[in-house]
């Protein structure tokens, strides 16, 4: 399934999309609202009365696509995750890690897949681009084996992890540069993992203005998916919702000194997920 928030004629809503068309799923769950991420804690038992709906529905075109998921409780990304990346990381003189390296995204940055992205007034003027793609946890787990990960996973978004460089450079911690307002865009809908034949076996794309700056395969990770939700869980309980980035690849702005200005268009895309596309602007 394709699970995602919409919103049409003033309201937001819960809904599936089934080709061209959103099927509004709300009345499966009415106690989850709008959300998704209370969705998602029930989604083992509610997936029959979920697949039975046909009505009502809506075409794609005629709604709002909202992110996904606007209220995940844990926002967690990982860097350095390609070594295409990693490369050219090491070519501006950056010292690749030994280990999984690991930071936050405040919650507070989700955007819609369509949205506008600030260049923040803010005084970033190292606005960059990342394309990833996303995993969404579907169940509560803590300790969890490379072998049991797969499980615990709900679906896949694409996501652009935006970056004020300036200030993720100035911190002993990537959190600042990583959390402005608006610089998480996600979606277009979360892909459930039973889709997915193998999540390492996917191209992602990023387009700048139409131009291809980021072509990859998520087989490129150094840590897998597995690898990754297996470290998390040794530290803290995952729940569901929860979202990870799983890294970039080469050809992030910073490494040709290209950064975001007002009017620029940066479309990802991952094969089996869609693609999210969202414009630039100076923060008013």
């Amino acid at each position: 399934m394709k699970l995602t928030r919409f919103t049409v004629e003033g309201r937001t809503r819960l809904g599936k999309v089934v080709d061209d068309r959103i099927i509004d799923i709300s009345n499966a769950a009415p106690e989850a609202g709008h959300s998704m991420r209370l969705l998602l804690e029930q989604l083992e038992s509610l997936r029959p009365a979920i697949e039975a709906l046909d009505a009502p529905s809506f075409a794609l075109a005629d709604v709002v696509l909202e992110a996904p998921i606007a209220d995940p409780r844990k926002y967690l990304a990982i860097g350095m995750n390609y070594q295409s990346h990693v490369d050219e990381a090491e070519a501006a003189g950056k010292t690749a890690p030994k280990t999984q390296i690991w930071f936050n995204k405040q919650v507070t940055c989700i955007n819609g897949p369509f949205s506008d992205v600030d260049v923040p007034k803010a005084g970033p003027d190292m606005v960059d681009y990342e394309a990833e793609m996303g995993v969404v946890i579907g169940k509560r787990c803590r300790h969890v084996s490379r072998e049991e990960a797969r499980s615990m996973i709900a679906g896949y978004v694409v996501c652009n992890d935006v970056t004020a460089r300036d200030w993720q450079f100035r911190s002993p911690t990537f959190t600042l540069g990583k959390s402005f307002d608006t610089h998480g865009p996600i979606g277009p809908w979360i892909t459930t993992d039973d889709e997915i034949a193998d999540p390492h076996a996917l191209t992602i794309v990023l387009e700048l203005n139409g131009e291809q700056r980021q072509h990859a395969s998520t087989s490129e990770m150094i840590y897998d998916i597995y690898d990754q939700i297996a470290y998390l869980s040794e530290v803290m309980t995952l729940e569901p919702g929860d979202l990870i980035a799983t890294g970039t690849p080469a050809g992030v702005g910073i490494a040709g000194n290209r950064f975001m200005k007002d009017g620029d268009v940066v479309r990802v895309s991952v094969d089996g997920l869609g693609a999210i596309e969202n414009r630039f602007v100076n923060e008013r």
